[in-house]
């Protein structure tokens, strides 16, 4: 495996797991209040398309990352809805 690659997984590993704490958080305090939807909606729809990028050129640590991500992002956006719908 070259560095490149390392490089490549490492800036993964830290991309995906940027969004854990946030999902633990929503999940434990059950409040979302703070969050932007925004912000989150965008972010969603960018590993979306990064996520078919990856798809396209068969680049399967680009999928991987993003699917992964896509799924933590999608955690913290239904704690964004369960919210609002509570106001």
């Amino acid at each position: 495996m070259s560095g490149v690659t390392l490089l490549g997984l490492a800036a993964s590993a830290f991309t995906m797991s940027a969004f854990v704490p946030q999902v633990v958080k929503t999940y434990r305090s059950g409040s979302a209040a703070d969050l932007s939807v925004g912000t989150y909606s965008l972010l969603t729809g960018g590993a979306v398309l990064w996520l078919a990028y990856g798809l396209f050129i068969g680049d399967v640590p680009v999928v991987l990352t993003n699917a992964v991500t896509l799924v933590l992002l999608l955690a913290v956006d239904v704690q964004i809805l369960l919210h609002r719908r509570k106001l």
